[in-house]
């Protein structure tokens, strides 16, 4: 079973995630703002879907910040997790979807199975956290400088998904 757990502020994240949620056959049951959600809510999926945008110099969505904390002290060996985000690499190529690297970062030690790396062909910023030995460890969405490219770009990833799942 599947949930997509999200931060957002402006609603692209949102967004994001209710797309890949209809690409994937998710419920909207399933689909979780983490803002409203608690960390054990993600105990009862194999797979976890886990999408934030990023702010200021690289910082995850603010209602991240607990729920991340709460998630990183559970064992979360059996679970597969994917990552998915937004940000903007024309403005802030240093740090453009940084907020997928420190999920990444703070899991790392949960005993979860990442899924969901892609070789950011198509992209102008390849050096952020988001990137781990030249692939992108997860989706990354630039909806400013991208946006013609977010359905293909969700389309690709889901369909790898569904081959690491």
């Amino acid at each position: 079973m599947i949930g997509i757990f999200y931060g957002s502020t402006t609603g692209t994240t949102e967004t994001v995630a209710r797309d890949i949620a209809a690409k994937l056959g998710v419920g909207a049951e399933d689909v979780h703002d983490v803002a409203r959600a608690g960390a054990a809510d993600a105990m009862r999926y194999d797979v976890l879907l886990l999408g934030s945008s990023t702010w200021g110099s690289g910082e995850l969505q603010d209602d991240w910040y607990g729920f991340l904390d709460a998630l990183k002290r559970l064992d979360l060996s059996g679970k597969k997790v994917a990552l998915f985000g937004c940000g903007d690499g024309a403005s802030y190529p240093d740090t453009f979807c940084d907020a997928i690297g420190l999920i990444y970062d703070g899991l790392a030690g949960t005993g979860c199975t990442f899924i969901g790396a892609y070789w950011p062909e198509g992209y102008d910023v390849t050096d952020s956290l988001v990137a781990r030995n030249g692939q992108f460890v997860g989706l990354a969405i630039d909806e400013t400088d991208g946006a013609d490219k977010t359905a293909a770009r969700e389309e690709a990833w889901v369909a790898q998904l569904k081959g690491e799942m």
